[in-house]
């Protein structure tokens, strides 16, 4: 027995673009016949049985995977994945020549846009020995949903990403009713730093923000524009300046995409006067609590919750 088509997932360009037309069968949820996704880079992949050899070139797909029970099926990761992978796992690059990755047999490739924007000529070649390439990275919340919604459709783990999104919004719901019990207008208002160098803050709609909301932060730069849909936008000194004595937290993620300590944000000209700088409430977070679609988002709103409100 057969049950109809589904859709889901975000449609518009400003928020995460998935579309996932899915056959099921009612035993397992797993594709029957015909099985359709269209990814992020809109390019439509058919496929008629869960994929069993998996290459991840994203941590975020990695950590995902495993999180779905994928272990076995997971053949290789990117090199340099700090993600709780498997020892022992064949790594892989975006630079690497295209016969490395034939020669592994994988039947699905997963990327993310920047891979396919960067090596376009690697993604072809990929695709004509005939190996499934899907490009996948969520900008927003509801965007991730649909994404884990995705890995497991292509993997036969419906079930699976559908608890783990269940798991997702019942610790948040507790998050959010212990963050209700402060009043808007007594919470602190944060700067939230991406890119240090380039004086660059999260896009409103972004997964970071969600996070520093959901940890009881007001956001400083709520008037930021996404640059190109992503999650990073463009602020600038001056704009960050402007709210100089407002700033009750500046806060920063720390790791590849920015590599910053508080001495070079207490030595920034111009920073002394930011109240938070002056006060030394300069907060660090790694950016994989913070900017990765995973479940250790929760764990980086714990963390902000605890920098923001200390006594508690």
């Amino acid at each position: 027995m057969k049950m109809p088509l589904y859709f889901f997932g975000l449609k518009t360009k400003r928020c995460y673009r998935l579309l996932l037309v899915v056959l099921f069968m009612v035993s397992g949820y797993h594709p029957a016949s015909a099985a359709t996704l269209v990814d992020q880079d809109e390019n439509q992949v058919a496929y008629s049985a869960p994929f069993k050899r998996i290459i991840s070139l994203y941590p975020a797909h990695t950590e995902n995977l495993l999180a779905l029970g994928l272990d076995q099926e997971l053949i290789g990761i990117t090199t340099g994945d700090e993600a709780p992978a498997p020892r022992g796992r064949a790594q892989f690059s975006a630079n690497d020549t295209p016969e490395k990755f034939i020669a592994a047999k994988p039947d699905l490739i997963l990327i993310r846009p920047m891979i396919s924007q960067a090596h376009p000529q690697l993604v072809s070649q990929l695709k004509e020995a005939g190996i499934v390439i899907v490009s996948l990275q969520p900008t927003t919340i509801e965007g991730m949903f649909s994404y884990w919604q995705a890995l497991g459709e292509l993997t036969g783990r419906a079930s699976a990403a559908a608890a783990m999104i269940q798991k997702f919004k019942g610790e948040l719901t507790a998050i959010q009713q212990a963050r209700d019990t402060i009043p808007v207008d007594k919470r602190p208002r944060v700067y939230f730093e991406s890119i240090h160098a380039k004086m660059k803050t999260f896009a409103p709609s972004s997964i970071a923000v969600f996070v520093l909301e959901n940890g009881g932060g007001v956001n400083v730069a709520a008037d930021a524009t996404a640059r190109n849909s992503t999650n990073i936008a463009a602020y600038g000194k001056e704009r960050i300046l402007s709210h100089a004595a407002g700033i009750d937290i500046y806060l920063a993620q720390q790791g590849q995409m920015n590599q910053v300590t508080r001495e070079m944000i207490e030595g920034e000209p111009g920073f002394q006067a930011i109240k938070a700088v002056r006060e030394g409430k300069i907060y660090l977070i790694d950016e994989e609590l913070v900017a990765r679609p995973t479940m250790r988002l929760l764990q980086g709103i714990r963390q902000v919750r605890t920098m923001l409100y200390p006594e508690n």
